[in-house]
């Protein structure tokens, strides 16, 4: 959730650390804030948005210097005011940290401290280790041994940054379950709680794995475990640069991202469809010899792409495929094995719910794989093998492109498991590629022509509940909807199986009651499509006013839905792909409509990463 940045060099600090920070604004926060080293400390926070920290610094300047570190916090314990904003102060204001995490034994550590007479000023569990630092700095004068120390006493997630005016030209960092990485310069480094923080300057970088320390200075970067002992971190280059999370022009973050999905699609495939079959070379491919079920875990967002995949991994490998909630995996006591293959899916890695369930099934013998969309990320290093899906940096908190991609990758998975246990035939599998190889262009066949989902969302804009129905691969769409109507125009929406219309959700159609319906093609034998209508008209008869998401030149639908938004032509297994960006483009504009943040909704983070 929270967004750090640490640097050292000889630019001014204060500019590079509002520069990341406003890199990070997407992790979502409610409080913002700075400390510098020139001669001395100097530290300016505030609450609210990055802005109300620029216009106090513009009205009370800070002493800049070359050495900083800086935070956007998202509250957990105490309310987001401008004496719970991070930094942190200690001995006497001569130390400054920043926390991004939960220390779950903070109470007895904070009664050790009172007991000692140290005051506290805030509300936060992070004051606690910035005075735990402070003590064992006095004591030992050496910054990354103070918090080596203090790090062995804390238990849960953290993240932690610490400088002091004494230790010019250091930044110490340490993190657990929590996310950390180095930007490499010339002449200067940087940390940051994930590459935005530092793109603007270098896209070359170190992650730093669990239970290490990271101390930087101008010309140096050493990295050692919670024991003390060296460790060589693994470096890594970021494939995009700063443009890439800016605006360009677009009115919001979330409508950049919407059109940047047929790129995200080729992206993910750019490389792996190789004479008609998949290839994923980054994988050892005895991951998926002999598996004989998977489990796909992810939250939100994420778990909606994993149940697409689950339709398309059973059908070509003929394997059993679960999909769970990443916190709900772990708990249940789950039957799994060593031939079973846990796959996560987290857009920036770091999902705590999801990273401990990875944890968890490696514990248990299980073979794990990441797909993600962040190089150096906790998830991915936790995992045997990772897929990245190549997707770019997803600003806007509710994810669109992300989600294309991950159904992508999650379809390169279950061929690449369907060529390897042979349950694929040569030609569905040179057919699917090929169908694979043609939806980027499909995707923007269907952008182009959304002029209309607009206007509709316009008259929509006092609407106060939507109902999504859909089957089969478009069961998981209607969900996807919804979490998209949900999180950003802040109404109620369900998505539901089409075929549970008459156990119970039609009780809530009413006249007027807006319905969004996935309807299958009718050109596959197997389809559906029948079905849906069928639903359509038992609606529409009860006064429903009908969306229906359908393939182009589907006569059938055409009597008895309000409106129609047609999508290409498309194998059964693609049309999930194109049916949901009309749903993430329609949540867009409605929530525009009513002039909500579109990019950055209420009460929400781009990333969750304390549980």
């Amino acid at each position: 959730m929270c967004g750090i940045v640490g640097y050292v060099g000889p630019r001014g600090s204060a500019a590079v650390l509002l520069g990341g920070l406003g890199r990070l604004e997407y992790r979502g926060y409610d409080s913002a804030g700075i400390a510098v080293i020139s001669d001395t400390l100097d530290l300016r926070k505030r609450a609210g948005k990055l802005v109300a920290l620029r216009d106090e610094l513009e009205s009370n300047p800070i002493v800049d210097g070359h050495t900083g570190i800086g935070h956007t916090r998202w509250a957990t314990h105490g309310a987001p005011n401008d004496v719970n904003a991070h930094p942190h102060l200690a001995d006497g204001g001569k130390l400054a940290l920043i926390h991004n995490g939960i220390i779950e034994n903070f109470a007895e550590l904070k009664a050790e401290l009172l007991a000692e007479g140290v005051e506290f000023l805030s509300e936060t569990d992070s004051e606690v280790a910035a005075h735990l630092v402070a003590r064992e700095y006095r004591e030992c004068g050496n910054l990354t041994e103070a918090l080596r120390r203090v790090v062995s006493r804390l238990h849960g997630a953290f993240t932690l940054l610490v400088v002091h005016e004494d230790a010019p030209n250091v930044v110490v960092g340490a993190r657990r379950n929590s996310p950390l990485v180095i930007g490499l310069g010339e002449g200067e480094n940087f940390l940051g709680s994930d590459v935005a923080a530092f793109i603007e300057y270098t896209r070359n970088a170190l992650a730093i794995g669990q239970d290490q320390l990271v101390t930087i200075t101008p010309t140096s970067v050493d990295v050692i475990d919670f024991d003390g002992n060296p460790v060589t971190p693994e470096p890594f280059e970021v494939t995009w640069d700063a443009s890439a999370a800016e605006k360009g022009g677009w009115s919001s973050f979330m409508a950049k991202e919407i059109s940047e999905e047929p790129q995200a699609v080729a992206d993910t495939l750019r490389g792996r469809l190789v004479d008609g079959r998949v290839e994923l070379s980054d994988l050892n491919p005895a991951l998926l010899s002999g598996i004989d079920r998977v489990v796909i875990i992810g939250c939100g967002t994420a778990a909606y792409a994993g149940m697409v995949g689950k339709y398309a991994i059973e059908q070509w490998a003929r394997i059993p495929v679960d999909v769970e909630l990443s916190h709900e995996f772990r708990y249940r006591d789950p039957v799994v094995n060593d031939r079973t293959l846990v796959v996560s899916v987290s857009q920036s890695g770091e999902t705590m719910d999801t990273l401990m369930a990875v944890k968890y099934a490696g514990e248990v013998g299980c073979r794990t794989l990441s797909i993600c969309n962040t190089q150096g990320a906790t998830i991915p290093r936790e995992s045997d093998g990772v897929i990245y899906t190549h997707a770019g940096p997803e600003v806007a908190v509710a994810s669109t492109k992300a989600f294309l991609a991950q159904v992508t990758a999650l379809y390169l998975l279950g061929l690449a498991i369907a060529q390897e246990n042979g349950n694929i035939s040569d030609t569905v599998l040179a057919d699917m590629v090929r169908d694979l190889a043609a939806t980027p262009d499909q995707l923007k066949t269907v952008i182009e022509h959304s002029e209309r989902i607009e206007t509709m969302a316009k008259w929509m804009a006092d609407t106060r509940a939507v109902l999504l129905l859909g089957r089969h691969v478009g069961y998981p769409v209607a969900l996807e909807g919804a979490l998209k109507l949900k999180e950003l125009a802040y109404i109620h929406a369900e998505g539901f199986a089409a075929g549970e219309l008459k156990h119970g959700p039609i009780a809530l159609i009413e006249p007027g009651q807006i319905v969004f319906v996935i309807v299958p093609s009718p050109r596959d034998p197997n389809s559906l499509n029948a079905k849906v209508v069928s639903n359509i008209q038992e609606i529409r008869a009860r006064g429903a006013r009908v969306i229906a998401i359908a393939e182009q030149g589907d006569a059938g639908v055409l009597p008895y839905a309000d409106e129609v938004i047609p999508i290409p032509l498309a194998n059964p297994l693609i049309e999930p792909m194109l049916a949901v960006v009309p749903l993430h483009i329609f949540a867009m504009e409605l929530a525009s409509a009513k002039g909500l943040d579109v990019d950055q909704p209420r009460n929400l983070a781009k990333s969750v990463t304390v549980e």
